[in-house]
């Protein structure tokens, strides 16, 4: 192998963006779970919306090729808002999913079929398939290992710039499984923040942790649900 295709390797870097979801209805309306239809699958808030779409400003400078969401409705409103401003399709993965948790979820929760989301989000790519799929009920460690084996497989497949929308848990659980549960106490994970972790051959590094300095607005607490 001559010296020029070994400095390509060497050098070969890629970005993946993470992002959690922007506000949620029920953290600003906590009735909302009272008599909602889906009371696990709840929309942004009006805060949210605007959290999202400056987000989307945030990365609108960004070399960003793919994007993918977890399939609730908060999520995907929320890559939505970048998708429209990139102009790239969404494509629905379960595998950044919400941490599945059977101390807050009575049963599997209830989503918006995917046939009424691409009805409302066009964006929405119908050929796309799941790499990595959610299964209720989940420990903490099975959350955050399947959102990192999300992770790895998406970095391994679309080589490019990419964005994952996820969850709280899911925006750890895939950053850890890029850059190593070393760094599971520095993570932060706030309402409709932003991570970057860029690989450098060929070790993962967390080059923006938990940034919201695009957003008006900032949880003081953050919380996972």
């Amino acid at each position: 192998m001559s010296s020029i295709t070994n400095a390509r390797i060497t050098n070969y870097s890629q970005t993946i963006w993470i992002a959690r979801h922007a506000n949620r209805l029920d953290f600003v309306n906590p009735d909302w779970f009272n008599t909602a239809e889906r009371r696990y699958d709840p929309p942004l808030s009006d805060d949210g919306l605007v959290q999202a779409s400056q987000l989307a400003q945030r990365l609108k400078q960004e070399k960003i090729t793919a994007i993918f969401a977890s399939p609730f409705l908060r999520t995907v409103q929320t890559a939505n808002q970048v998708a429209e401003v990139l102009d790239l399709p969404i494509n629905l993965e379960s595998g950044l999913s919400e941490w599945l948790n059977p101390e807050w979820m009575s049963e599997n929760p209830e989503r918006m079929a995917i046939a009424e989301l691409i009805s409302l989000f066009p964006r929405i790519d119908p050929s796309y398939t799941s790499r990595v799929q959610a299964e209720y009920p989940e420990t903490e460690a099975t959350a955050l290992g399947r959102s990192g084996e999300t992770a790895r497989k998406l970095a391994a497949e679309f080589k490019e710039e990419i964005l994952l929308v996820g969850h709280g848990a899911s925006v750890l659980g895939a950053t850890l499984g890029l850059v190593g549960e070393m760094a599971r106490t520095e993570v932060k994970a706030s309402l409709c923040c932003l991570i970057k972790v860029v690989r450098q051959n060929p070790n993962w590094v967390l080059e923006l942790n938990g940034d919201t300095s695009h957003l008006s607005e900032v949880e003081e607490i953050i919380r996972f649900n």
